[in-house]
């Protein structure tokens, strides 16, 4: 695959399992109480202040054949370390704390009251997170979810430490345009640093248009 299709679909895959794992951890989190919430708050948000490389080099070391759960992976066949399915979870690690933080900060700012009133009326947790939270925190859960897609399939320094640089199964446009700098061809680097950015900049517009063609919805209903 050419390093630009790669990237798509690395990213693709990881915005999937960042959005089923994000929406279902932040769901837990609204409606648990205790001290264990501001731990496991900081532990998601880790890979968002840690170099990279760090938590590819954690990834490393949890997924190599030479460790216990690595080891255990490779008896099953499932290889990640220097696969594709390394670079999907390097960049799922990388982009969950993105669309985590935004996706709960939307939750919270929603009018609690309604979700009372639908207790009272005896709706369950999780119909009410699925029928009332989520409908009205669904412009913090796109924007999240865009930026964890651009961030994901922007992802270098993971990548290339769990995954490795191989043309045409892991070699990303990042890892593409470290390869050509490092080989002198600036011109092809020059290409795919046109790729991400244009694509990434529409995406971005994208959550300005969102925003602001609701908000002029909503000034009409008005």
């Amino acid at each position: 695959m050419s390093p630009f299709w790669l990237s798509i679909g690395v990213a693709t895959i990881a915005l999937i399992i960042v959005v089923i794992t994000g929406l279902c951890l932040c769901f837990w989190m609204n409606r648990w109480r205790g001290n264990v919430i501001a731990i496991i708050d900081s532990l998601v948000t880790l890979p968002l202040v840690l170099p990279p490389v760090v938590v590819g080099f954690a990834l490393l070391m949890v997924f190599s054949p030479g460790y216990a759960f690595g080891a255990w992976l490779e008896a099953h066949h499932i290889g990640v370390v220097f696969s594709a399915l390394g670079a999907i979870i390097a960049s799922s690690v990388i982009s969950f704390p993105l669309f985590y933080q935004t996706v709960r900060a939307a939750l919270q700012s929603v009018d609690h009251n309604i979700e009372d009133v639908a207790r009272t009326l005896g709706a369950s947790e999780l119909r009410i997170f699925l029928t009332i939270s989520m409908p009205l925190a669904w412009k913090g859960i796109v924007t999240g979810a865009i930026l964890a897609f651009c961030r994901a399939m922007g992802e270098f320094g993971a990548t290339i430490l769990i995954a490795g640089n191989i043309p045409g199964l892991t070699r990303t446009m990042p890892l593409a345009i470290y390869s050509y700098v490092e080989a002198g061809q600036y011109t092809e680097a020059f290409e795919f640093v046109i790729y991400i950015c244009v694509l990434t900049l529409a995406l971005l517009s994208s959550i300005h248009l969102l925003t602001k063609g609701a908000l002029f919805r909503h000034n009409e209903s008005r």
